[in-house]
C-alpha cells in the first residue's frame, strides 16, 4: 500500500528519490526553499551569457538513464548529451600542456611525448582503476551502504583486500606512475568528490576509468537541463514540486517522523519524510528539537564537511583558442595545496583552478565570438561562523593573475559579465555544511571512506538523500542516492509489513 511521503528539498538526489518513490507506488510532494529547483545544479545568465553554477561535468549518465527507465521513460528523450573530447586540458606552471582522452592510443602518444617510462605504466594503472570500478559496482553502485559491515556482506576477503584499505589514491597513483604531472592530473580526480587524494582510500582511484574508459558527457543547452529533465518527468508522474516552500522544521510524534512544517506555519502530515538537506544542518535546524538530537550530532562529527569553493562566473567578449571545454591550471606544488585546504584549512597562495567553457560543446551558451567562463577554486569548508567574504576580493584577482600568467592574455579587459559565488553563498542558498559542495569529506582515517547512513537513528520513517549519504556527491552519485535510498524504504517498509 501506498505511503504518504514528503521531501524536503529539491536537489537532485530529492528529485531522483521522488521520481522513484512515486514510481513504486506512493503518493510524494517536493517541497524546495528555492525559487528554482536543482539544489547546487542551478543557473544564472546575463547579457547572453549563461552559466551553470554547479556541476558542470557528468558522468557514468547510466545513474540517470536507470532513473528514467525505472518511471518507464528514455532519458534520452528527455536530454541529448554531447560526448566531449578531449576530456580535461591540464596546464602547469612548466609550460606543459596535457590534454587527457578517452582515445587510448592518443592518450599513449600524449603520456610517451611527456614520460616514456610511464606510457606502459598507464595501463596497468588503468587496469588497476577498473578493477575498483568493478567492485564498487557489486557494492557501493548496488544498494546504501552504513559501514564496514555492509560492504562486508557484500564481498569476500579476497575482494576486501583487493580494495586495498590501507592505502589512499595518492599511493597507488605514485606506485603506478612517475612522472609528477601524471602523478598530479590523476589524483586531482579525487576533487570530483571534493575530498583529498592523501587521504581518500585508493578504491576512488576508480573515478580515473570512470572518466577515461567510460567517457564525460554535457548535456546540450547547460547541465540544468537535467534538473528541467526531472522535473518534467515528475508533473508527467502528478508528483507536486513546491518552491519557496521553506520547511523549518521536522515533526515527530513517538519516535516516528511525522510530517513537515514550513516558515509560513502551514504543517504537512506524511508516513515518511525523505531529507535532501545534508544531515547535519539539519540536525542543527530542522531536528533540533526530537529528542537525542544532539547526541546524534555529536555522532555526525566524523563526517566532516568537504571543500567549498569560489566562482566566478565570467562573460568573455573573446574566444581563447589555447583552451578547451574543460581546463585544469594546476598549482606547483600539489603536496602543499593539499596539505593547507584539508590540514591547515587556510585559502592556499597556489591553487589549482579549473576553468569550464561550455560554449565550446555549445555554442549557444555565449554571445557569437564570446565565451562563457566557469572559474571554480576549490577552498576550505567555512568553520562555525566564520564568513569567505574578507576573501572575497584578494582571491579575484589571485586567480585572474594565475590564469593571465598561464595563457589566459589580458584576461580582466575581456570580461563583460561577472558574478560571483563564494562558501557564504552556497551555505544559505542550499543549507550546505560549511558551504561544502560535495557533502561529507572521504577520509579513510576520518570516517573509513563511507558517507552518513541514509536510514537516520533519530526517527523512524526519516531518511537522509545527497552528497553527504551514500553514495557521495557529484549528479551521479546523488542520482544514486535518491534511487538506493528509496530500494531502502522499500525493504523496510516490505520488512514492517511481514511482522
Amino acid at each position: 500500500m501506498g505511503k504518504k511521503i514528503i521531501v524536503v528539498g529539491g536537489g537532485l538526489a530529492g528529485l531522483a528519490a521522488a521520481i522513484r518513490l512515486r514510481s513504486d507506488g506512493h503518493e510524494v510532494t517536493v517541497l524546495e526553499k528555492n525559487e528554482r529547483a536543482g539544489g547546487k545544479l542551478n543557473i544564472r545568465s546575463g547579457l547572453g551569457y549563461q552559466f551553470d553554477t554547479g556541476p558542470s561535468i557528468l558522468t557514468m549518465p547510466w545513474t540517470l538513464e536507470k532513473l528514467f527507465e525505472s518511471a518507464g521513460r528514455s532519458l534520452h528523450d528527455y536530454v541529448t548529451l554531447q560526448r566531449v573530447e578531449p576530456q580535461w586540458r591540464g596546464i602547469y606552471e612548466d609550460g606543459t600542456v596535457l590534454d587527457l582522452t578517452g582515445d587510448l592510443p592518443v592518450m599513449l602518444e600524449a603520456i610517451d611525448s611527456l614520460s616514456p617510462a610511464d606510457r606502459g605504466r598507464f595501463l596497468g594503472y588503468l587496469d588497476y582503476c577498473r578493477k575498483q570500478y568493478d567492485l564498487c559496482m557489486k557494492s557501493f553502485y548496488s544498494r546504501t551502504l552504513s559501514g564496514l559491515p555492509d560492504l562486508r556482506q557484500e564481498h569476500s576477503l579476497r575482494e576486501l583486500l583487493a580494495m586495498d584499505p590501507m592505502k589512499s589514491v595518492s599511493q597507488l597513483a605514485e606506485q603506478h606512475l612517475q612522472h609528477p604531472h601524471l602523478r598530479q592530473i590523476f589524483q586531482f580526480f579525487t576533487m570530483y568528490i571534493g575530498s583529498s587524494p592523501y587521504a581518500a582510500p585508493a578504491v576512488l582511484s576508480q573515478l580515473v576509468y570512470v572518466q577515461m574508459g567510460l567517457g564525460i558527457y554535457f548535456v546540450k543547452g547547460g547541465m540544468y537541463e537535467i534538473a528541467r529533465a526531472e522535473l518534467r518527468l515528475l508533473e508527467e508522474l502528478g508528483v507536486p514540486v513546491r518552491t519557496g516552500a521553506e520547511v523549518t522544521a521536522i515533526m515527530e510524534t513517538d519516535g516516528q517522523a511525522s510530517g513537515v512544517r514550513l516558515a509560513s506555519g502551514e504543517e504537512l502530515n506524511a508516513d515518511i519524510v525523505v531529507c535532501n538537506l545534508e544531515a547535519i544542518p539539519a540536525h542543527r535546524s530542522l531536528l533540533r528539537d526530537a529528542p537525542g538530537s544532539q547526541r546524534q550530532l555529536a555522532k555526525l562529527a566524523k563526517y566532516e564537511p568537504a571543500v567549498s569553493g569560489h566562482v566566478l562566473l565570467l562573460g568573455v567578449n573573446r574566444s581563447y583558442d589555447a583552451f578547451k571545454h574543460h581546463n585544469f591550471f594546476f598549482s606547483h606544488d600539489p603536496q602543499r595545496e593539499f596539505h593547507e585546504m584539508f590540514v591547515d584549512r587556510i585559502p592556499t597562495d597556489d591553487p589549482t583552478v579549473y576553468v569550464g567553457i561550455s560554449s565550446k560543446s555549445d555554442p549557444s551558451q555565449a554571445p557569437e565570438g564570446c565565451e562563457n567562463w566557469f572559474v571554480l577554486t576549490h577552498v576550505p569548508p567555512l568553520q562555525p561562523g566564520e564568513s569567505w567574504e574578507e576573501h572575497r576580493s584578494r582571491y579575484r584577482e589571485l586567480v585572474l593573475d594565475k590564469l593571465e600568467r598561464m595563457g589566459a592574455d589580458n584576461l580582466r579587459s575581456h570580461i563583460v559579465y561577472e558574478n560571483q559565488f563564494i562558501p557564504d553563498d552556497l551555505q544559505s542558498l542550499y543549507g550546505a555544511n560549511g558551504g561544502s559542495i560535495y557533502g561529507a569529506v572521504t577520509d579513510r582515517k576520518l570516517n573509513g571512506g563511507f558517507k552518513i547512513p541514509s536510514r537516520s537513528p533519530l526517527l523512524e520513517g526519516l531518511y537522509f538523500v545527497g552528497g553527504s549519504t551514500h553514495p557521495g556527491a557529484g549528479v551521479p552519485m546523488v542520482t544514486l542516492s535518491g534511487q538506493l535510498t528509496a530500494d531502502l524504504i522499500q525493504e523496510d517498509l516490505s520488512q514492517s509489513e511481514a511482522m
